[in-house]
């Protein structure tokens, strides 16, 4: 049984939905020598967060954002940390809805995907900067 776990930095995106699923898979190689695994991906932060869906219409990316805009709406006045920022709040709350971790098959050496499943990285903030990410692999 294998162990490799590595940090990486995902860079500066702008507030978005955004697919991150070639930018995983350049920093975890070590997957082609696996038959069967997982791989553990946790972003270490709580006003972003990840997600598992559509990879091939951006429009999808596009309507997660209304979304989640529609359903946590910024300025709203029961808000009481706002000192951040009015996209603050609201993006710890689109964070915790979606979670900051996800847990992947590995099969002969590739993440086991869906034909049109893409990870996503959630960008919740309006400058939320580069993002950091613990990377865990396990398998044989």
């Amino acid at each position: 049984m294998t162990w490799i776990q590595k940090e990486i930095t995902l860079k500066d995106r702008p507030r978005g939905f955004h697919l991150i699923t070639k930018e995983i898979e350049m920093n975890i190689p070590e997957i082609k020598n696996l038959s069967m695994g997982l791989v553990h991906l946790h972003l270490k932060h709580t006003s972003a967060s990840l997600s598992l869906n559509e990879n091939a219409d951006p429009d999808v990316r596009t309507d997660m954002e209304s979304i989640f805009n529609n359903l946590v709406k910024e300025d709203a006045p029961y808000y009481i940390h706002t000192f951040e920022g009015s996209d603050d709040m609201p993006a710890h709350a689109k964070s915790s809805l979606l979670g900051a971790e996800m847990t992947l098959p590995v099969t002969e050496g590739r993440l086991n995907l869906g034909t049109w499943q893409g990870i996503y990285l959630c960008e919740h903030r309006n400058h939320g900067g580069a993002r950091h990410m613990v990377i865990t692999i396990q398998g044989k």
